[in-house]
């Protein structure tokens, strides 16, 4: 097992468990991004996004993906998009890998935290969060606009 820092080109098997973490949470229509726009936002002009990736045998089987969000109220914080296990290797220590990946990142740049989601059944991921003494926070309620709804 190898955990290092994705590069490009890892960018078209990064989209595929994209698409797996996508149907594990039963919305693979939700992928909409292409290869390219993928590309550009964690390896164009102005990055947005870095990406962890384990491998083993040569072979991406996980990653995490984040970006920095910044709080008015606690300045930078790492955001963790995304974290995706292949089923054949979950149970292994390649999440647990990541995140210490993840919380070492975080130190070194400083950030004030790290935050993420998960979904309110995804039992198995919030057994493994609660592991770190994670806190859960039931107040907030997620808002968005998809590019269509935009005024």
């Amino acid at each position: 097992m190898n955990i290092r820092t994705a590069q490009r080109s890892d960018c078209r098997r990064l989209l595929e468990l994209v698409q797996g973490l996508a149907e594990y949470e039963k919305a693979p229509h939700e992928v909409t991004i292409s290869l390219d726009e993928f590309e550009e936002a964690g390896f164009g002009a102005q990055p947005v996004w870095k990406a962890f990736v384990a491998e083993v045998d040569g072979v991406i089987e996980a990653f995490a993906l984040y970006y920095v969000r910044f709080s008015t109220w606690k300045g930078c914080r790492m955001y963790i998009e995304d974290v995706f296990v292949t089923e054949q290797h979950r149970r292994k220590g390649l999440g647990k890998k990541l995140f210490d990946t993840l919380f070492k990142e975080a130190r070194e740049k400083n950030f004030s935290g790290v935050v993420w989601q998960v979904l309110d059944w995804n039992e198995p991921a919030i057994r493994f969060y609660e592991k770190f003494n994670a806190r859960f926070d039931g107040e907030w309620i997620n808002v968005s606009l998809d590019k269509a709804q935009i005024p």
